[in-house]
């Protein structure tokens, strides 16, 4: 069968991730189908920018995108029975640690509830392949490094990775009920254009650009194994096109920065001085992040090739270009400021289909 005659259900299509990783797919001949409840954990323009991005990109892919909250079990049930996708990628989450500590059990119901309920729809619709992105927010503040899918990863230390190691451990129990190929992919630290306003570099980017003061917490010793979003996606692609029993992978860059170090460079990549503003560190963070990928690359033939210097370039590059249309709550021009989780996302949002999004003053975004 070729890759036109199969589908693939994206889950957070719209978002950061998820956008780039349909484009991918797209792009390699699939068929591919989003899902994204374009909640208010930020403005959903952004969202509906990331499409305009994909349908006025080169080769002119329109995405369409049904919009359901993966809460709803009928409504999930309902589209894969429709759809009958070869495979799913399930992106979609409740992301951020800070906000999971104010809202632990809506993170659980989201990325524990939501991901089980894509599972049992997939095996009651004979899914062939299952993708589950997880985090590398699972090894808590393990003291070995760097981190190996094979260490233990039962202290984690936010409700965020508390429900990502749980979909890892829901994932393992219906591979092993069902034998539909599972595989697990711990993200670290992704960056690059499209990325959330909410994320360091992008957070950052705005207010260096603004003359603005950085929050900088701790003593910036604390380091992150920074991924540029390309080089996750191939290893997404990788991972699915390779789907074989139930295995977990490290997608990263393999080389920490300290946050002194991003905010130097990222500084120098704007071309402007920054101003620190110092805090105290901020509870659930963790100290520390470094993927091993020797799984990774022996199995995916995965390999980063986007230095953080190069992928700060192309970021900053898309942001001096792009960025005034991914305006946040407060900015002139911007959103009416909103709370992360709204009423209508904690009942259920409406399913609805909402078919290609192109908003007219968006539809000349494209990707840097």
């Amino acid at each position: 069968m070729s890759n036109a005659q199969k589908t693939i259900l994206v889950t957070g299509a719209a978002g950061f991730i998820g956008s780039h990783a349909a484009e991918a797919l797209m792009d390699r001949g699939y068929r591919v189908v989003g899902v994204d409840n374009f909640c208010d954990f930020y403005d959903r323009t952004w969202k509906e920018n990331n499409l305009a991005t994909i349908a006025a990109g080169p080769n002119g892919r329109k995405l369409a995108v049904e919009e359901i909250d993966i809460t709803d079990g009928p409504a999930i049930h309902h589209l894969v029975e429709k759809v009958k996708p070869f495979a799913i990628l399930h992106l979609a989450a409740m992301a951020g640690v800070r906000p999971s500590i104010e809202q632990p059990a809506y993170y659980a119901r989201v990325n524990v509830e939501g991901t089980t309920h894509l599972l049992q729809a997939a095996v009651q619709n004979k899914v062939e392949k299952f993708v589950f992105a997880s985090s590398s927010s699972v090894y808590g503040n393990l003291a070995k490094v760097p981190f190996s899918e094979s260490d233990p990863v039962s202290e984690p230390i936010s409700p965020y990775a508390a429900t990502k190691r749980a979909g890892e451990l829901i994932c393992y129990t219906y591979w092993h009920l069902y034998k539909m190929p599972v595989s697990c992919l711990r993200f670290f630290t992704v960056f690059g254009p499209r990325q959330r306003p909410d994320l360091a570099i992008h957070k950052f980017t705005r207010l260096i650009a603004a003359g603005k003061p950085v929050p900088f917490f701790g003593d910036g010793s604390t380091s992150r194994d920074y991924t540029y979003v390309d080089d996750t996606v191939d290893g997404i692609v990788r991972a699915l096109e390779r789907a074989k029993d139930y295995r977990i992978y490290n997608l990263g860059g393999s080389s920490p920065v300290s946050l002194t170090t991003l905010i130097n460079e990222l500084g120098k990549a704007i071309g402007k001085e920054v101003i620190l503003d110092k805090r105290p560190a901020q509870m659930g963070d963790v100290d520390r992040t470094f993927a091993d990928l020797t799984l990774a690359t022996g199995e995916l033939g995965y390999l980063p090739k986007v230095g953080l210097a190069e992928g700060l370039g192309r970021f900053v590059k898309w942001f001096n270009e792009f960025g005034h249309l991914y305006r946040l709550p407060g900015e002139e021009g911007g959103p009416q400021l909103m709370t992360y989780v709204s009423d209508a996302a904690r009942n259920f949002s409406r399913p609805r289909s909402v078919g290609v999004v192109t908003p007219g003053k968006a539809d000349h975004v494209k990707a840097g």
